[in-house]
């Protein structure tokens, strides 16, 4: 019999207690522990603050296997070592079933720890060392390191196609299990949002992240403006760019019509802007964009990873990546049609419904460990 029909020990660990990972695994991690499995989070102390601290209380009650916080610096470090034997100790002590890393960091420390026999090890990159490239030597070491644990991996867990073709691209085809399963939102997030008074054209929502590419947005705002725009913009968010991020805003003359309330929940920021822009570099199955889709906000994004595979058949919402003259062109179109963005919306939110709930996100992971049980036992047979 699958084992995963019966209540199982889940470990889900990652570096970043914040962003959109977090998001992914603290759905996940509810929508296992309705279905009577037992959790255990295992997260990074060092980053995320009172934030990251908040979420991760409100969850612990329900993770009867606990929360655990230790110190995961972001790029590899001679403390790894130290690290790796934190892994291993509660990884002994908490006997997982599954051991389920989330992005590069916290994905080699549960593919390499010692664990018991009949445990499976799921891996969900959420980008992680895809996002260095292999000619780096942040890139290079990453990449050695996945194909060193490519094999040591039961079951691969994609968010989207995007994702899956690139590691392998990039990485290699695994021998172990290969699935996608996309992110999901919970029926409450489908309920409208209703425009703040005061609200700004645009907004934003995220981090800020060279990856995320809020400096892409400034700029192609202040590109409307020297056009005869005059736009403006909220930008909601925090990270390690914001002091970059605010010198830009000054060197372009926008103090005073880009507002930068801080870190906002993404419903609240949604509220803060007529049109949402999601300026990504890079994605793989961003949030935020399926967030702002099931509440039916008007949206532009970037035609990057695997956001072309939220808006399917409306890809004429998304602009070119990394241009602020396309993105800047396709606010204005968006801008002077808003009833067009608007339909599209509404279209955008009903493929949500269908394809990106929380209970399928949920239902489509436990198959996966199903399956990789199944074969586990298979080979142990054979």
């Amino acid at each position: 019999m699958a084992r995963s029909d019966q209540p199982l020990r889940i470990v889900h660990a990652v570096r970043a207690p914040v962003g959109g990972i977090i998001r992914h695994i603290l759905d996940l991690a509810n929508g296992q522990a309705d279905r009577g499995h037992a959790i255990a989070l295992v997260a990074d102390s060092l980053t995320g603050g009172t934030r990251a601290a908040a979420a991760l209380a409100e969850i612990a009650p329900r993770m009867t296997l606990g929360v655990h916080r230790l110190p995961i610096p972001r790029q590899p470090s001679p403390s790894d070592a130290l690290l790796w034997l934190r892994f291993a100790q509660l990884i002994r002590r908490l006997k997982p079933d599954v051991l389920h890393g989330h992005g590069a960091k916290a994905g080699v420390f549960l593919r390499s720890v010692p664990a018991k026999p009949a445990a499976i090890r799921v891996y969900t990159p959420h980008g992680g060392s895809l996002h260095y490239p292999p000619n780096t030597p942040q890139g290079a070491v990453y990449s050695r390191l996945e194909r060193a644990l490519m094999n040591r991996t039961d079951l691969f867990l994609f968010e989207s196609a995007f994702a899956r073709d690139t590691y392998q691209r990039v990485i290699g085809t695994p021998n172990g299990l290969v699935r996608c399963v996309f992110n999901g939102v919970a029926a409450g997030e489908f309920d409208p949002i209703g425009v703040d008074p005061d609200a700004t054209d645009l907004c934003y929502v995220g981090e800020f992240r060279k990856i995320k590419g809020a400096d892409l947005l400034v700029e192609a705002v202040a590109r409307l403006r020297s056009g005869g725009r005059p736009v403006t913009l909220t930008l909601g968010g925090d990270g390690e760019e914001s002091a970059a991020l605010h010198a830009q805003i000054a060197a372009l003359h926008l103090d005073e019509v880009i507002r930068r309330p801080g870190h906002v929940k993404a419903r609240d920021g949604f509220a803060k802007g007529r049109l949402l822009v999601v300026p990504s570099r890079g994605d793989s199955m961003p949030y935020v964009v399926i967030e702002a889709a099931a509440a039916g906000v008007p949206m532009l994004a970037a035609d990057v990873g695997g956001i072309p595979e939220i808006f399917g058949p409306h890809r004429e919402a998304l602009f070119a990546p990394s241009d602020p003259a396309a993105m800047a062109a396709a606010i204005a179109t968006a801008l002077d049609d808003p009833a067009a963005a608007a339909a599209r919306a509404a279209v955008l939110r009903q493929r949500i419904f269908q394809m990106f709930s929380q209970n399928a996100m949920v239902d489509g992971v436990l198959a996966g460990y199903r399956e990789a049980f199944a074969a586990r036992d298979k080979s142990q047979v054979g």
